[in-house]
């Protein structure tokens, strides 16, 4: 039985089929009995976005299988097992991390009004454009990532493009986690152990929490990543309410700011809701401490393991509206009272014993938003690797052995990139201005124009929508061109430093 791509539209309806690479394949359903049919994962099936389905909520129905896991009745490992608010947890962990303490930094940079507009009017187009990623999955269940969807549209090339492009950035942010806890544990104990057992000590970590299979299980973790990241900046803010280091110097629009150093506040601003906080600490005097976790680019595996796929919708904006509010809130406020000379992150504006106690707290944080990061590195691998077997649903010493040489590959991995480049932390700015501009704005509003193609033109709402995508598409190709300018005078004017140093690398900067 082969299935093929088809929507209904009216009383139109259009087929589509294509084959995936040997190696990532979702190959064509064959007729098996019993626990046979699930050995192999179908071939993306398209449906009616208006087609009903069912809550998770609602006894005794059952939910038509998605084809990224295939049937799982009578398996030992069920991967489509998260209620809304595991997948809103999750979300929460890897979008509200330490980044969210450069924000007062880029505010202060840009002026109080001209900043908080920009927080406010990105987070609802990273918001929409995460909507148009649940939509797009709906449409067609087959989709585990973003190089599911360049196969769907482009073929092989566009599989791979997006295949290298997600799985890089994945293990970039992983890297700049297990720097992150080196920096975290370098500011709490003074320096007092050399950085790279810190980092070794962090990656082991990190790798032993990305254990667990499933994100459901991994949303457990997410819960005191959450607890920690929100304790860690109320301890900030009321310390620095207290203090109040430069009070009521506050500037609502500057005027005396230049191109070059205003756009790193905006890049800082863009990549936060892009889930991938890169800080330009160089020309842009941004230093950053804690790289959120993969947001857009993990959406489709979020998704994939919901017990029903509607849910994302309400996940996705109940993580949205939280961090909408929460970065406007600490923006304002600490920008207020750390006054123009906040530091990035702004723990650096707290007393030197708040600032250990703060890094404390937030040692969850920063360990499991870049176990999210694994998390979605490695499932993307582990699924394309056992694609046509049923050994994923296993536990067995080939399904487990398998996944935990894949953990331990990528954390490795991402410890010796993070450790070896001199200057990691600007290339990661780089790597994250060229793909993460696209994957969490330009590439959604292509995914609309795809999803919609043959009628944007039906009706004057389809029309405007299809206006709004395609500015949304511009605007993901403008933050990937700004991002790389920025990036690439900073690594031009960076100072190199030292492959597998034991330097202090906690260097909270204050200066504008």
């Amino acid at each position: 039985m082969t299935l093929t791509t088809a929507r209904e539209r009216g009383s139109q309806s259009t087929t589509e089929s294509f084959e995936l690479p040997a190696i990532s394949a979702i190959t064509t359903h064959v007729k098996e009995k019993g626990h046979n049919e699930r050995r192999r994962r179908p071939k993306f099936q398209e449906i009616d976005l208006e087609r009903q389905t069912l809550s998770s909520g609602e006894e005794g129905q059952v939910i038509e299988p998605d084809p990224v896991f295939g049937n799982e009745e009578g398996a030992a490992i069920h991967y489509r097992t998260m209620e809304w608010w595991h997948a809103s947890i999750v979300m929460l962990a890897e979008t509200i991390s330490l980044g969210v303490l450069a924000l007062p930094r880029a505010v202060a940079i840009l002026g109080l009004v001209p900043g908080l507009l920009l927080i406010f009017v990105l987070g609802i187009i990273a918001g929409y454009t995460g909507y148009i990623i649940g939509q797009f999955k709906r449409a067609y269940p087959g989709m585990q990532s973003f190089a599911d969807c360049g196969m769907l549209i482009a073929g092989p090339i566009g599989y791979w493009i997006m295949a290298i492009s997600q799985v890089l950035i994945l293990v970039f942010i992983q890297g700049a986690h297990v720097l992150s806890f080196a920096i975290a544990m370098n500011a709490i104990f003074g320096h007092k152990t050399c950085t790279i057992v810190w980092g070794v000590v962090g990656m082991v970590i990190c790798f032993l929490a990305t254990l667990p299979r499933t994100l459901k299980g991994i949303s457990y973790l997410s819960i005191s990543s959450c607890i920690s990241v929100i304790g860690t900046v109320v301890v900030a803010l009321i310390t620095i309410g207290i203090a109040k280091p430069d009070i009521d110097h506050v500037t609502t629009v500057r005027h005396d700011i230049s191109l070059v150093k205003g756009l790193g506040p905006v890049m800082n601003i863009i990549l936060a809701y892009g889930k991938h906080s890169v800080n330009f600490s160089h020309v842009f005097e941004l230093l950053g401490l804690s790289y959120s976790a993969a947001g857009h680019v993990a959406f489709f595996t979020i998704s994939a393991e919901l017990k029903n796929p509607r849910d994302f919708t309400k996940a996705l904006f109940a993580m949205q509206g939280f961090a909408i509010i929460f970065y406007l809130v600490i923006s304002a406020f600490i920008y207020f009272f750390a006054g123009p000379h906040v530091s990035s992150p702004a723990l650096g504006s707290a007393s030197p014993l708040v600032t250990k106690i703060c890094f404390g707290i937030a040692l969850p944080t920063i360990v499991v938003a870049g176990v999210v990061n694994g998390s979605v590195a490695c499932k993307f691998i582990y699924v394309k690797m056992w694609t046509g077997t049923n050994v994923i649903h296993q536990k067995n010493f080939k399904s487990i052995g398998s996944w935990v040489a894949i953990c331990a590959v990528a954390w490795v991995l991402s410890w010796l990139i993070a450790e070896a480049i001199p200057q990691f932390d600007l290339l990661l700015g780089f790597i994250a201005a060229l793909f993460c501009s696209w994957f969490s704005y330009g590439l959604p509003g292509g995914l609309w124009l795809y999803m919609n193609k043959g009628h944007w033109f039906e009706t004057k709402s389809k029309t405007a929508l299809m206006v709004l995508n395609i500015g949304i598409f511009l605007l993901g190709f403008a933050i990937c061109i700004m991002g790389l300018w920025s990036s690439g005078i900073e690594l031009a004017n960076g100072a190199a430093g030292q492959p597998f140093s034991c330097a202090n690398n906690w260097h909270p900067m204050r200066n504008l």
